[in-house]
């Protein structure tokens, strides 16, 4: 039998004892107000970020679909004196693609983008396989060839805006000039010496784009960009075709190895000209080699030879151990100095300081700077430039060689006297010359134009033995110098030959290097025109056959161009000339 037990009255079931909670009072308590507290901060952290201070939540949203993008700045123009273009930046532009959705290009699409980029297909397919997010198919597509590639609508196919430069000039002033590479960076000449200022800066302006990266509107610009800064240089065009030219002329015509010229302003020390031989086109770079990179005229050095001759001269007048006029006994043409002896190649005998400088002879020149101690003769060297950078913020300047004066022997001092043991690079030798033609001093050169000359440099000789030396100087390029190839019908010139061996391997070969510097006109020195050829091989090395014609005829033009008035007669070239020993 079964008996069934009755609920017991007064318990239902949501009163169990078992269902209460053991918390005591405080405790709910402190629970409730925290998750109060977690709902207020959460409500007052969104009214923040929607309300008060929405930018973050915008900023977000926008990453999704905005992108900034960079604007390019037009790279500065370079310009001579009178504003004529040497350098520009003509617009261009990139072509670029998402690999993973230019893949998806038809076999007809790939061939007529290839074909548009002059690059076959194979090229193509090599150049959009990587698994990248971005990738130049090509840059610097000229702007008809990107519109007729735009028209296609390729996918993940895009074009960016960007510059070429472009040189008007070419191979003319390819040396001073440079140029940059495919990123718009100068790589040689002014283009990288003043790259900071011609580079500008990019702007940029927000764009929205879609998944595949396609530009579906532009919002605006953020920033604009700053074109770079127009430099303007001291060169003259005309004048540096003329110093071309006659030296393109002169390097073949002696089936010579190399060779470089710089005009200066006597006044400015602007840098008027310079050019070397070989030179190379660059606007089209694609087979260079470093010969023709080379800017000789900053990079190599050579011994001077007897172009230094008026240094040595000028330190004996200075210290008063000789006169223009005093006599030095050059008998019997050769001079021993310990176990070496010291020619002249044309024996002489007596000669006035004058002479020895017309004449050139290495005999004379000796026997004057043995009365000078070496530490003073080094001091003039150094002072006139020999040693030292030139300064003048150019890539690849070099200091030349000028040993320390306490490690000199006699016969060191003997050959550095007329330009052996000793070498510098023709912009050096050229500035030097300053000192003859101005009264003494010497000033800083520059590449940009300046609005006001010079008025004193450094003093390194009176004005009165730059007088007497410009004196001997024009002695030297007359009928009975070294250099009557370097007269010029209307002007009085002034200047000095030099003709060195080369160091071959550390001993000196039977090749030459010939060089003549001058300045023009005597009665006020305008230019100095300074030219160097390396290793001439057709029958002719001395500095005065060589060299000194070059110089008339780039003197005689650019006086002539500059409109500078003339102060001698004309005259009729001889027909014959004397060769001159250096």
């Amino acid at each position: 039998m079964v008996v069934r037990r009755r609920p017991q009255r007064g318990h239902r079931f949501a009163e169990s004892p078992v269902l209460q909670l053991a918390l005591q009072g405080w405790r709910s308590r402190t629970v409730g107000l925290l998750l109060m507290g977690a709902f207020a901060a959460l409500v007052g952290r969104g009214f923040y970020l929607q309300v008060i201070n929405n930018d973050f939540l915008q900023e977000k949203g926008e990453s999704r679909y905005r992108r900034d993008i960079e604007v390019s700045a037009s790279r500065g123009k370079i310009i001579d004196r009178n504003g004529d273009m040497l350098a520009v930046s003509t617009p261009m532009k990139s072509v670029w693609a998402i690999p993973g959705d230019a893949r998806t290009m038809s076999a007809v699409q790939k061939q007529q983008l290839a074909a548009l980029l002059d690059m076959s297909v194979r090229e193509l397919d090599g150049k959009i396989a990587p698994e990248k997010t971005f990738v130049f198919i090509k840059r610097q597509v000229p702007p008809e060839t990107a519109d007729r590639i735009a028209a296609l609508k390729l996918p993940g196919v895009h074009q960016e805006k960007e510059y070429r430069r472009y040189y008007p000039t070419g191979d003319m002033t390819a040396h001073i000039v440079g140029f940059t590479g495919v990123d718009d960076k100068g790589l040689e000449g002014v283009e990288l010496a003043f790259q900071q200022s011609l580079l500008g800066h990019p702007g940029s302006r927000s764009v929205i784009r879609d998944r595949r990266g396609n530009i579906i509107e532009d919002v605006g610009a953020l920033k604009p960009p700053q074109d770079g800064k127009e430099i303007r240089l001291a060169l003259d065009s005309k004048i540096q075709y003329i110093a071309f030219s006659q030296l393109k002329a002169a390097v073949e015509s002696n089936n010579a190895k190399a060779g470089g010229i710089v005009v200066l302003d006597v006044q400015s020390g602007e840098v008027l000209a310079l050019a070397n031989w070989p030179t190379y086109n660059p606007n089209n770079r694609e087979n260079l080699s470093g010969a023709q990179l080379r800017n000789r005229a900053f990079t190599d050095t050579f011994e001077p030879g007897s172009t230094l001759k008026p240094f040595t001269a000028a330190l004996a007048l200075e210290k008063g151990k000789f006169r223009p006029d005093s006599v030095i006994n050059c008998a019997p043409g050769r001079l021993t100095i310990g176990n070496a002896t010291i020619s002249d190649a044309h024996p002489h005998g007596a000669l006035t300081v004058a002479q020895v400088i017309q004449k050139s002879s290495n005999v004379g020149v000796t026997k004057m700077a043995l009365t000078i101690p070496p530490q003073e003769m080094w001091q003039m060297f150094d002072a006139v430039g020999f040693g030292q950078v030139p300064q003048l913020g150019f890539p690849g300047e070099v200091t030349g060689r000028l040993r320390p004066w306490k490690n000199w022997r006699p016969i060191e001092q003997a050959t550095m006297s007329y330009g052996h043991g000793i070498s510098v690079s023709l912009i050096q030798l050229a500035r030097a010359y300053s000192v003859f033609a101005r009264d003494g001093d010497l000033i800083p050169l520059t590449l940009l134009k300046v609005d006001q000359p010079a008025v004193h440099g450094v003093p390194v000789f009176t004005a009165q033995t730059a007088r007497e030396m410009r004196a001997m100087l024009e002695m030297a390029a007359g009928p009975e110098g070294t250099a009557p190839k370097a007269r010029v019908p209307g002007y009085r010139v002034g200047g000095k030959t030099g003709t060195a061996h080369k160091l071959v391997g550390g001993a000196y070969a039977n090749k030459y290097v010939s060089a003549f510097v001058g300045f023009a006109p005597v009665s006020d020195p305008r230019l100095i025109v300074a030219v160097m050829i390396d290793e001439p091989s057709a029958g002719k090395h001395y500095g005065g056959e060589v060299a000194a014609p070059v110089f008339s005829q780039v003197m005689g033009a650019s006086l002539r161009t500059l409109g500078i008035v003339p102060d001698a007669p004309v005259q009729v070239a001889e027909a014959s000339v004397r060769k001159g020993p250096l």
